[in-house]
């Protein structure tokens, strides 16, 4: 059904990357999923917007707070298939904060939403700033699990969650081999 659809769409789209991948957490990797590649085609990203919003384990949602960049696109998305308004978090000298004039209000309830949660770092960092702004999360979610949901402390839905090797730097076996190395996320390695 919807996990069979994912994975059609995500390979249509030339969103899952094969190769030697430097992640965000420092990790490499062999597979990586490149949700912007599947959100530039707008059927594609309303489609997965409905479809979370449907997977949702909690209804009674005000707001949608997403991730800057990865997760601004889908973002929106959800918060149109539940016809709330959508905010997102940037960074400002490497601290996240809401900018724009985007605010949360106090007791406001506030599903975050990113594409792709792999260490669950970024959700995190948009559930502090709900919170210190008196926000209540209430949920979260992603087109694409890679582990980190369960790293979050809230509900959680996701359209597929996907088993990738991750190695680290020192033990990885596509630097033995040679291979490459590709950075493709939006995230500083730090």
């Amino acid at each position: 059904m919807a996990e069979q659809d994912i994975i059609q769409r995500l390979t249509e789209t030339g969103a899952m990357l094969e190769g030697h991948f430097l992640l965000s957490s420092g990790l490499h990797s062999n597979r990586y999923v490149q949700c912007a590649r599947l959100l530039q085609f707008p059927e594609h990203a309303t489609w997965a917007g409905e479809k979370l919003a449907e997977k949702l384990p909690v209804k009674a949602i005000d707001l949608v707070a997403s991730p800057a960049i990865g997760g601004i696109v889908i973002g929106q998305e959800v918060a149109k298939a539940l016809g709330v308004p959508h905010i997102f978090v940037e960074k400002e000298e490497g601290t996240p904060v809401l900018r724009r004039g985007f605010a949360i209000e106090p007791g406001q309830r506030v599903l975050v939403v990113e594409d792709v949660v792999t260490t669950g770092k970024s959700t995190k960092e948009v559930i502090d700033v709900v919170k210190s702004a008196g926000g209540e999360v209430v949920a979260c979610c992603a087109i694409v699990d890679r582990g980190g949901g369960d790293k979050v402390d809230f509900p959680f839905a996701a359209l597929i969650k996907l088993e990738i090797a991750v190695y680290k730097p020192e033990e990885c076996p596509l630097c033995k081999a040679g291979l490459p190395l590709d950075k493709p996320g939006s995230r500083k390695i730090l």
